[in-house]
Parts: structure tokens; C-alpha cells; sequence
């Protein structure tokens, strides 16, 4: 049984909503638990809540999205544009083509329903100028774990992560086609049920941006759910600092760190460091896979590679279930679906595991040398270097080289 995972050791700061009454939002009626809801974190200027702070009962993982009070530090809003990161931030910074991901179908994997996704996915890339993605269109599909549309309850929290996935992927690859998969509820058994009905209907990647304590069921749990060859998983590695986490500790996925990504005056344009609440570490139950070489774990080590995750350099979201539009989300739960589109964008996988395509194009990612995560007996465990480290793996994407066979 997977446990409500330990709140970060990098927060510098944390307040209760006694104290800002003007931030508190009542849920929609039939929800489960709030959008903003408990222990708000601050850390730099920049507060956030977590977005499945309340676990429903049963549930034994959480999503890994941070919803940002008020705007990230940093990110001033001008008239008419949302703060945030948006697309042509995203895919400057990550030298991306604006035109991805034609041809290719990406899921995304959630628990609960979140009834506004198809409509407010269209106000995001509206914004944006993004080609419409509906389900008259052809683009969007939802579905239950299952694959049907006996849709389960709704959960604003759990919203806020669909608004933020679809969004992502949407601002990376935006002519690939986007099936939702709502799982029953937050448990590694239904959410990896998803992530096997997202493979069925024909998903070459498929993001998950949940996790919680690993257990000794892992390695069944990988078998049953996330070893699926010639399809491209992308995991967040948590954001609770150092201390590994499941499904991210699978051998079978690309488990996903995370980044603050700033402005800069350099040749890229743009400048990253790890974040300190990025998740890494060796897996206690996972084998390591053979393309993994580090000497710091004896089994499995996360992460592979990373992207934008910091609340303080957030992105900007469109979300009207549990929120009120236009709004900041940070958290590695940002990063996974941000490389599942970097990997549609570099089409089809043409490996058994596309997690190891990064491995073989070191020299294609950008290498991120400084920050940390927390402390560790092995330093590059928890402290960015030159090469592999554990919060941001191998590095960021340049380009879509390092994610293609």
C-alpha cells in the first residue's frame, strides 16, 4: 500500500489558508477535494498549493502538479496575455519546430474527470493560435480506463493536472492527436489500466504525471502496466526534493526531472538549472535497465532526462473546473507531458524502449550543471553536474535528436 507522499524538504516557507482567505475557492459541487486546498508553499517570492493535496479514499498516488497563487516571480502578465510560460516560450527554449507532432497520437493519464477539459483545451490554443483539437475534429478523444465513456467522478483537483497536461502537450506537439484517459480513481492499478487502454487505442506516447512511495508490487506493477515496447512513457519524478518514487522507478519508462528555466542573454537565449524540488534517486525494487550505467545505484536510477518544472518559471494554463481560467502551473507533472511531446515530435519510436534513446544522444540534450535537490551520499544523485545527474538525468531537449532511435 503506497503512502500520501512526504511533503518537501525544500519548501522554505509554508502558511495555511487562515492566512490568505482571499486565495481559498469553494470546489464545484460533486467534487473531490478543492483546487486550492491546505498547506500553501512559498519559496523564492513565488507561492503554490498542491494540486491533489487530498488524497479520496483509496487513493494511494498523487499528481504532481503545483498551482501557482497569484503570478509566478518573474513572469509579469501584459494586457491580454496569460502569465506563464506559453508555446513559443517552450519551444524556443527547447528548440523545437512550431508544427510538431503530425501523425502521431499522444495520451494523457489521469485519475477523476475533469468535465471542461475538451472546452477549455480549446480556449488554450485558441490563445495561442493553435490548430483546434476536438473531438468532432477528429483530434481529441476521452475516454475512461477502461476505453468507454463511463466517465468517474469529477475531482477539481485532478483537473488542474488534465488542464495542465493537455496544455502541454498541446504547446509541443500540436498536430498530434490527444486521447485522455480518466482512471476510476488515484490507484496504480487504475491509472496503469489507463495507461494500457491508452496503448490499445493506439498511443505511441503516453504521459503520466502522478507517483507515490515505491512498494514491493513494483516490479509486477511494471509488467502488468508499463512495459509496453515501441511506445514511449513519459513519468514525473515527483516534487518532494531527493527520494525516489514510483512509476517513475520503472525500468520501462522515461522518468522525467525538472528544471527553473530562465531568460538569459546566451547564444540559446534561455538558461536552466535543476529544481530543487525535482524528484531523484535509486529505486529500492527496480532493476536498472542496461542502457543505464551510473555507479550510484545499484538498481534503477531516476531521473533521464528533464524540462521546466519550478513554479517560479511556471506555464500558463487554461483551466475552469476547480479554477477561473487563466492561471500559473509548475511541478514535474509540467515536464512529463512537455517531453511526451518532444518524443511525438521526433515520430514514431523506432526502438523497443524509446526511454533509452536519450542515452544514445547525450550530445543532443541540453546539459544542465548546477543546482540541487536536496542531499545524497552520492552527490550527482542530488546535485546537477557536468554529464548525468540525478535531478535532470542526461539534460533538456535541443531539438528532437536525442528522442528518436
Amino acid at each position: 500500500m503506497r503512502t500520501r507522499i512526504r511533503r518537501s524538504s525544500f519548501v522554505t516557507a509554508a502558511l495555511t489558508l487562515a492566512t490568505l482567505p482571499a486565495l481559498a475557492t469553494a470546489a464545484p459541487a460533486g467534487a473531490q477535494g478543492t483546487q486550492i486546498l491546505g498547506q500553501v508553499f512559498s519559496k523564492g517570492g513565488t507561492s503554490w498549493v498542491r494540486s491533489c493535496a487530498t488524497l479520496a479514499a483509496g487513493d494511494t498516488v498523487s499528481c504532481h502538479a503545483l498551482h501557482v497563487l497569484g503570478t509566478a516571480q518573474g513572469l509579469t502578465p501584459n494586457a491580454g496575455v496569460p502569465s506563464g510560460y506559453g508555446p513559443a516560450d517552450l519551444l524556443s527554449a527547447y528548440h523545437l519546430g512550431a508544427n510538431g507532432g503530425a501523425g502521431q497520437t499522444v495520451a494523457i493519464v489521469d485519475a477523476y474527470d475533469d468535465p471542461n477539459a475538451e472546452s477549455d483545451l480549446g480556449v488554450y490554443r485558441a490563445q495561442f493560435g493553435l490548430p483546434a483539437c476536438t473531438t468532432a475534429n477528429g483530434c481529441f478523444k476521452k475516454v475512461d480506463q477502461n476505453g468507454g465513456t463511463s466517465y468517474p467522478r469529477k475531482s477539481s483537483g485532478w483537473a488542474g493536472e488534465i488542464s495542465l497536461d493537455l496544455d502541454m502537450v498541446s504547446a509541443i506537439a500540436p498536430n498530434a492527436k490527444i486521447i485522455l484517459v480518466e482512471a476510476s480513481s488515484a490507484t496504480t492499478a487504475n491509472l496503469g489500466t489507463g495507461v494500457n487502454t491508452a496503448v490499445r487505442l493506439g498511443a505511441k506516447f503516453v504521459s503520466n504525471s502522478y507517483g507515490g512511495a515505491e512498494s514491493s508490487n513494483d516490479t509486477s506493477y511494471d509488467a502488468s502496466y508499463y512495459n509496453h515496447p515501441g511506445v514511449a512513457i513519459t513519468v514525473s519524478s515527483g516534487d518532494s526534493g531527493y527520494g525516489a518514487q514510483y512509476p517513475a522507478a520503472s525500468r520501462y519508462v522515461t522518468a522525467v526531472g525538472g528544471t527553473s528555466l530562465n531568460r538569459a542573454s546566451n547564444t540559446r537565449g534561455w538558461s536552466e538549472t535543476a529544481w530543487s524540488g525535482a524528484g531523484s534517486g535509486c529505486s529500492a525494487y527496480d532493476s536498472k535497465p542496461t542502457w543505464q550505467k551510473d555507479g550510484g545505484c545499484a538498481r534503477r536510477t531516476i531521473a533521464d532526462v528533464a524540462a521546466v518544472a519550478d513554479p517560479a518559471t511556471g506555464v500558463a494554463v487554461y483551466q475552469t473546473y476547480g479554477g477561473t481560467g487563466w492561471t500559473v502551473y509548475g511541478g514535474t507533472s509540467v515536464a512529463a507531458p512537455v517531453i511526451a511531446g518532444v518524443y511525438a515530435d521526433a515520430g514514431a519510436p523506432s526502438t523497443s524502449y524509446p526511454s533509452a534513446d536519450p542515452y544514445a544522444h547525450t550530445s543532443a540534450l541540453n546539459d544542465v550543471t548546477s543546482g540541487s535537490n536536496g542531499s545524497c551520499s552520492s552527490s550527482y544523485l542530488c546535485t546537477a553536474g557536468t554529464g548525468y545527474d540525478g535531478p535532470t538525468g542526461f539534460g533538456t531537449p535541443n531539438g528532437t535528436a536525442a528522442f528518436t532511435g
